[in-house]
C-alpha cells in the first residue's frame, strides 16, 4: 500500500502542538541535565515519536533546525541519514519486532548499543511500543538501562497498549503527553491545512488522536469506507485489508468503526441504551476473538451480521 507522507513520522517536519514539551526536554538537554533514560507515554498518535524527532533533529543538525517555526530541514545531510536509518548514533527499535525475540537477539542488541560512535555526539537509542517487548527482552535490557556509557541515552515511547513491567518504569523519568480538547483539535486542523485532508471522518465526534485521525481518514478515504454505510461492508473491507497488509492499524481502525457504528444508533436511538450495551459487548468481543485466535472471517461477519438483524 502507498501511503501518503504523513504516515512517517520522520517526515513531519513541523511540530505542532507540542511546543511546551520540547522545550522543556531541549531545556534538560542543554543544561546537561537530560536523563539516561526518559519514557515519554501516551495514547498512539499523540506526537510522541514526532516529538522525540524534532529534539534528534535539534541536537543533531541545529543549523538546520529552525527554532522559531519548529521545523527541521529535509535538504541536510544528517536528514537523508535519519530517514535511512544509516546515522551511527541512532538507533530505533520496536517493539512489534521484539513480541518473540530470543536472549541471542538481545546480546546482540547490547553490543551495538555499546559499540563506540565514530564522533563524540551523543546516541540515542529509541525504543517504540516499549510496552510490546516482552519480558524477556526488557529483563536483558534492564542492566543495559541500569548502566549507560556516558554518551547513550534512551528514549522510550510508551503508547500504553498494554502495562508496562514496574521494573521499567521505576528506572525512567516519565513524560506524560496528554491531549486535551483544544490541543486535539488544534493539531488536527494543522494537519489538515499543511497536507490539504479531505474529510471523510468528522475530526470532533472521532476523539481520535492526530496521528490516528490523518491515517484512519486517509484509509477511510481511500477505500470508499464511509461511517453512514453498512457497517458489515466497511468491516469487510477492513478485515479484507487486514488479512493483506497484517497491519495493527487495521485492528485499531476496525474497533473505531464499531464504535462509531454503534454511536449512529445511539445517536438516532435507534435501540435502546440496554440494547447498544448488549449490541456493543457482543461486537468488541467477537472482534477481539477474530483477531486473537484467527478465526473464520465468514463466520464473524455472519455472526455479527445475525446479531444485528435480531436487534
Amino acid at each position: 500500500m502507498t501511503l501518503p507522507i504523513y504516515f512517517d513520522s520522520k517526515k513531519s517536519l513541523n511540530l505542532f502542538g507540542l511546543i511546551e514539551d520540547f522545550l522543556f526536554i531541549k531545556r534538560l538537554y542543554t543544561n546537561n541535565k537530560l536523563p539516561k533514560v526518559l519514557m515519554l507515554s501516551g495514547k498512539k498518535g499523540s506526537g510522541k515519536s514526532t516529538l522525540i524527532n524534532h529534539l534528534i533533529f535539534y541536537i543533531h543538525d541545529k543549523e538546520n533546525y529552525d527554532e522559531k517555526n519548529y521545523e527541521y530541514s529535509s535538504e541536510s545531510k544528517f536528514y537523508n541519514q535519519f530517514i535511512n536509518n544509516i546515522n551511527s548514533n541512532l538507533i530505533y527499535l520496536s517493539g512489534s519486532n521484539f513480541k518473540n525475540s530470543q536472549i541471542e537477539d538481545v546480546r546482540l542488541l547490547k553490543e551495538k548499543i555499546f559499540q563506540t560512535s565514530i564522533d563524540s555526539n551523543p546516541r540515542f537509542i529509541i525504543l517504540d511500543e516499549v510496552e510490546l517487548f516482552n519480558n524477556n527482552s526488557l529483563n536483558a535490557l534492564l542492566k543495559t538501562i541500569e548502566e549507560p556509557t556516558k554518551n547513550n541515552y534512551f528514549l522510550l515511547i510508551n503508547n500504553k497498549t498494554k502495562p508496562l513491567i514496574e521494573t521499567v518504569k521505576s528506572r525512567c523519568l516519565e513524560i506524560k503527553i496528554i491531549l486535551d480538547e483544544e490541543k486535539r483539535s488544534g493539531i488536527i486542523d494543522s494537519l489538515i491545512k499543511k497536507y490539504k485532508i479531505n474529510l471523510v471522518i468528522d475530526p470532533k465526534s472521532s476523539q481520535l488522536t492526530p496521528g490516528n485521525f490523518i491515517k484512519f481518514n486517509y484509509i477511510f478515504e481511500e477505500n470508499n469506507i464511509f461511517i453512514e454505510k453498512n457497517f458489515i461492508d466497511n468491516l469487510t473491507i477492513l478485515l479484507g485489508l487486514y488479512k493483506k497488509n497484517k497491519d495493527t492499524i487495521f485492528i485499531d481502525m476496525t474497533l473505531f468503526l464499531a464504535d462509531s457504528y454503534l454511536n449512529v444508533l445511539k445517536n438516532k436511538k435507534l435501540l435502546s441504551h440496554e440494547k447498544i450495551i448488549e449490541l456493543k459487548r457482543f461486537i468488541f468481543d467477537s472482534i477481539h476473538k477474530y483477531f486473537l485466535y484467527n478465526l473464520n472471517q465468514k463466520a464473524l461477519l455472519n455472526n455479527i451480521n445475525n446479531k444485528i438483524i435480531d436487534e
